[in-house]
């Protein structure tokens, strides 16, 4: 199905909604939409030796977290890899021109998004406040923002059966895709655990911390105008749901 116009997307949503599972199948099902995860590009910059990637390394290892201006860097300089910045266009920001690989120095400029629809992705791991969001509308601005919306005690319900076999990554949950044999991985015959994360205890905290942060957030994007929301019980009442609000925007109608 192709685009008319760049798709510059995040999907918002308690942790266990399953964002995951959305993003999968918007990317299989528009081939022009890629996936962007914030923390795969700053992992790649500390594997590449970047100057970026050693500033942000030195900070995770202090146990701090990384800045929100070498944040922004590092999503400017992945766009302006893939050359979707308009380079041509004027910059805004500041006169000094567009920083290179080492995202370092002066405040830099900004060359605005390309509206073209190869230049189409979700943006995964970022803004997560609306300070963040407001920055990054400097350099590209969301014109889409889904909030998931699943009633949480169903989530609950749904992280209390999860079980993983932890060589593999394989996921299980007995509510809907129980393993052959219950605690046991279907292909090795492996144990399954847990993960720590999905204790009741631990994710109810996690949960909690999501609503104080997710509300301003919401509001932001309301305010632009590109706030849907999308509920469902399950992934796959939300799916149709999703693809009828993104085709709405960004599919060519023959």
């Amino acid at each position: 199905m192709r685009l008319k116009r760049a798709a510059r997307v995040i999907l918002i949503g308690a942790p266990g909604v399953g964002k995951g599972t959305q993003t999968e199948r918007l990317l299989a099902r528009f081939p022009q939409l890629q996936s962007i995860s914030t923390g795969d590009v700053l992992r790649s910059n500390v594997k590449r030796r970047t100057a970026l990637g050693i500033k942000a390394e030195g900070v995770i290892k202090s146990g701090g977290l990384v800045d929100d201006s070498t944040m922004l860097r590092l999503i400017s300089n992945e766009l302006r890899t893939r050359g979707w910045l308009d380079s041509s266009a004027p910059m805004t920001l500041s006169a000094s021109p567009i920083h290179s690989d080492d995202g370092l120095g002066q405040e830099p400029a900004y060359a605005p998004p390309s509206e073209d629809p190869s230049a189409s992705f979700i943006l995964d791991g970022y803004p997560r406040t609306p300070g963040q969001a407001t920055t990054l509308d400097q350099i590209v601005p969301i014109n889409l923002a889904v909030s998931l919306v699943t009633p949480f005690s169903v989530i609950l319900d749904r992280i209390a059966g999860r079980w993983v076999h932890e060589p593999s990554g394989r996921v299980y949950n007995t509510s809907f895709h129980a393993p052959k044999v219950a605690g046991h991985d279907d292909v090795t015959g492996e144990p399954l655990v847990q993960r720590p994360d999905d204790k009741h205890e631990v994710y109810s905290e996690r949960l909690r911390k999501f609503q104080e942060t997710s509300e301003p957030l919401l509001e932001h994007y309301a305010k632009k105008g590109v706030l849907v929301e999308v509920e469902g019980l399950s992934s796959d009442e939300i799916t149709p749901k999703l693809f009828e609000e993104f085709e709405k925007r960004f599919v060519q109608r023959s």
